[in-house]
Order: C-alpha cells, then structure tokens, then sequence
C-alpha cells in the first residue's frame, strides 16, 4: 500500500480533527464517546502499524517504503523505517492504546485529553520515520507541547512549575541542534538523512575563541546534538526536570514520557550521532561513560531513599537510560543491540510500573510509599504482577529487562572492564531499591485502616496489563523475536561507522606526519 508511513503517522492527528470538530458536549455521553474514539484511534493506528512490519524486509538495511514529497520553501517531505526504527514505531504504536486505557478514570476536560494524547501520537511517529533533518525537527519539537499540556492542565498541585520546567530544559537543548543542523545544511548542501548518512564531517581541528577543537566541525555539531539528546534521554546532571514531570503528571502521561519519549533521545544518537559524527564520538565516548555510570550509581542511590513511588521509578528510568548509553558508545554489536533491547524493554517495564502506581493511586489518592502496606492480603492478583514488573526492572533472568543489562554490559566490557563494573554495581543497587519498594507496599500486615477494603485490579486494568506482562515475558525466554528485526541495521551501522572512523584517523595521521 502506497503512503502507508504516512497513514500510520497522521491517523491519530485525524482522529485528534474528529473529536474537535464533531464531538460537542461535556454529559456523560460526550465523555465517553471521546474516550471510545481515542481508543479506537489509536488500536487503528497500531494495527496499521502491523502493516508495516508484514511489508518490512530485516534483511534490507537500506531505507524501506520511503515516501517522498516536495514540502514548503524547497524542502523536502521524506519518509523511511529501516530495522532501528520500526522497533520504535511499533513500541509507539503498542503502547498508545494501553495509554487511552489507563486514562479511562479521568474527568477533566475528557475531549481536550484525548486529543493532546492522538497528537503527541502522530508527533512521536514522526520522528522515529522522518528522513528529513527539518521534518525530524518540527516532529522532534512539537512533541513539547502535548506534553506540555498534558502536565500542566491535568498534573498535580505544582503542574505548572514541572510543565515549565520540562519545556524549557528541552526547548534550550533542541535550539543548539538547530544551529547544528542549520550548519550540516550549510556544509552538505541538502537536509536529506540518507544523505548525510554517506556525507564526511570534516574533522580537522580548528581554533575557536583560542581553544583548539579536535575533531573539529564534528565535534562541535556532535555537542549541539549532544545537549539535546541528552536531555530528551536524560542523562545526569541535566536529568533533574523528569522526576518533577513524573510526579505532577497524570498516570497515563507517565507512561508516555517514560516508555516512548524518553526514546527519542537514544534513538536521536543512534540516527545522528554515531553514523553522521563517527571520530566525535569516538573522542566523546570517555566523557560519555563517565556520565552514564555517574548515572546508574548516583540515580540509583538517590532512589533508595525516595518516599513517593513516582519519584522513585523515575530516578530508577534514568539509571536504565544510563545503560543505553553505555551500550550505544561501547561501539560493538553486544552493545548497541543491548541498548535497543533495553529502550524497548523499559519502555513495557516502566508503562507497567507506572500503570501500577496509578491503579492504587486511583484508589487512595496518594503515592506515598508509608502509607501502605500488606497490599498482597487484599489484591493478590494486583502484588503478582507488580511484582513481575519489579523483578523484570531489577533485570531477572526470563524477562526483558535481563537480556537488555546483560548484552549492554557484554558490550561494554569489551571496551572497559572498569566502566563495566562500575555499570554493574547499579544492577545491584536496583535490587536493593525495587525489592525494598514492593516489600514496603505489598509485603507485612494488613494494619492500616484506610487499606482494609481496597480493592483489586478490576478487569479493564487486568486486560491493560496483559499485553505488557507478555511482551515482557516473550522477549525474555525469546530475545531473538526483536534482535532478528534490528540485527542487520545494527551490523550496517557498525559497519559504516567503523569504515568511517578508519578512514577519516588515517586521513588525519597521514596530514600530520
């Protein structure tokens, strides 16, 4: 099918149109039409998205079903998958159906919700297919304000500061990728991503304001790219605006920004980093390391003495985003597939937390972890599968988040044996903090007054957190199922960085002797 990209990409925007125009009302009736077709939107949008995958080839690592067009001003609307990719798109694609299910409670401003989720939908699509620098940018932009909304009309008592706060650390870091993409234009002569794939950086060193630059042009765009991604993933110390996102934001907005939009900015260094500024990275991947294992420990740490559940799965998801990018800069296949596996593989794990956080949060209007306790006596069902989830985050043998660790740290080892072991003493770290929340909450007596007639999960949050526990489970016993699908990509990638960075330092060695 022709167009199918883009079908896929604008589907849920079309549907975001709908319920603006047609749906009128604020009754009982209205509310629940909206949510209907929020929900049948985005089950739509995924089962389009099954398209894709049935028409993907793994085995082709060039661009797939790439969709072309002139767009405004002479630039260029260009759309492609290749195998890193659709594994975003179909995590997206997944997950939002589950979102608009966790989202069923509320009751405030139903259609203006549905819609800014349908939005930040088609935008999130957009940047995992754009194969356009300016098209990557306006997707990769526009998410803010979705998000924004999201946070600061239906968060918690300081939603404003944390929306404002989430907005301005990502809008600053995104304004130095624009000048850098402005000079890749300027360079290059064309915004077009395949393109600059095969276009050479310069990389001589060059004097600005009378420091020497190695690596010259692409160090610099390598650190306006850098400052961006870095704090999309986050990454320490530009990490301090996700735990005040996650805990004024509503459950459903956690899931989103810690399952796909966190995402962005691994998959921002796996498009632009690695392939487009090869000897950058190479120069870079020392201060990389250091920051990721000041990550895993220091995050890792700070969770132990968290008192608000939120809180504590959010500085939990920026020690796993410091695995990330410890395998993406260990520059060998254990380590970038390990990377992916663990994006994809959080991206289930840490919905489902956060889905669980808001399941009892719905009943008890808090988060605080003191004020539970012995939740196993009244909701079995509920401490059964909080508990695969917490054990699937601490990275047990059988689940997703076990094949992810243990392949990034495979991966760094072969570069690092101390970074590697300092990444390591974050698993056990994660151990301690994981087991210690679901011992506080589901283990002990059942002494709190306010707990004896809690109920259990109901069906809808049972059928919500199916698919999760399943993908978590399937990809734990079968990796294979996504490391097929990313496997060729990842080898290509390799394979042209390592030709890159070969040529260019022999280039260079050459000019200096």
């Amino acid at each position: 099918m022709d167009n199918l990209l883009s079908l896929v990409t604008f589907f849920p925007m079309v549907g975001a149109a709908v319920l603006l125009v047609f749906l009128r009302g604020d009754d009982a009736q209205a509310v629940l039409n909206a949510k209907r077709v929020a929900l049948g939107v985005t089950i739509v949008t995924f089962l389009a998205s099954l398209a894709i995958l049935g028409q993907f080839d793994p085995s082709n690592t060039d661009f797939q079903m790439v969709e072309e067009a002139a767009w405004i001003a002479g630039l260029t609307y260009k759309m492609g998958v290749d195998g890193i990719s659709i594994t975003f798109v179909m995590l997206t694609t997944f997950l939002m159906p589950i979102v608009i299910g966790a989202s069923w409670k509320v009751d405030k401003r139903v259609k203006e919700y549905m819609i800014a989720f349908l939005v930040l939908e088609t935008l999130m699509i957009g940047v995992f297919l754009s194969l356009d620098l300016i098209l990557f940018y306006v997707f990769f932009e526009a998410g803010l304000i979705p998000m924004f909304l999201i946070i600061g009309i239906w968060g918690g008592k300081d939603r404003v500061y944390a929306s404002f706060k989430f907005f301005l650390y990502t809008l600053l870091g995104s304004v130095l990728m624009l000048i850098a993409m402005i000079a890749m234009w300027y360079d290059a002569g064309t915004t077009d991503i395949p393109t600059l794939l095969k276009h050479t950086f310069s990389s001589e060193s060059i004097s600005v304001w009378g420091w020497q630059i190695v690596g010259g042009a692409q160090t610099l765009m390598w650190l306006a790219f850098f400052a961006s991604f870095a704090v999309k993933l986050p990454m320490w110390p530009v990490h301090t605006w996700l735990p005040d996102a996650h805990v004024q934001a509503p459950t459903a907005g956690s899931i989103v920004l810690a399952a796909i939009l966190l995402k962005l900015g691994g998959y921002g260094f796996l498009r632009f980093s690695l392939p487009m500024f090869p000897v950058a990275s190479i120069q870079m991947q020392d201060f990389v390391f250091v920051l990721s294992v000041i990550a895993i420990i220091y995050t890792s740490l700070v969770a132990l003495v968290q008192t608000d559940m939120k809180k504590l799965i959010a500085y939990s998801s920026v020690a796993h985003m410091g695995f990330v990018t410890l395998g993406i800069f260990s520059f060998n296949k254990q380590g970038l597939d390990g990377a992916i596996f663990q994006m994809i593989s959080h991206g289930f794990i840490s919905g489902a937390l956060f889905m669980g956080v808001g399941v009892i949060y719905d009943r008890m209007h808090t988060r605080e972890i003191d004020a539970y306790g012995g939740l196993a006596v009244r909701m079995p069902a509920y401490a059964l599968v909080f508990m695969l989830f917490t054990m699937a985050n601490v990275g047990l043998p059988g689940t997703s988040g076990f094949v992810g660790e243990f392949l990034t740290l495979a991966g760094v080892f072969q570069v690092n044996t101390w970074v590697a072991a300092g990444a390591t003493t974050g698993v056990v770290l994660s151990a301690g903090y994981a087991l210690w929340l679901y011992r506080r909450v589901a283990f002990g007596d059942l002494i709190k007054q306010s707990l004896q007639n809690i109920q259990d999960v109901s069906t809808r949050e049972r059928l919500l957190f199916a698919p999760l526990v399943i993908m978590t489970i399937l990809l734990g016993v079968y990796p294979a199922l996504l490391l097929d699908l990313i496997g060729p990509s990842v080898d290509a990638l390799i394979s042209n960085f390592n030709d890159a960075t070969a040529g260019l330092i022999n280039a260079a060695t050459a000019v200096s002797e």
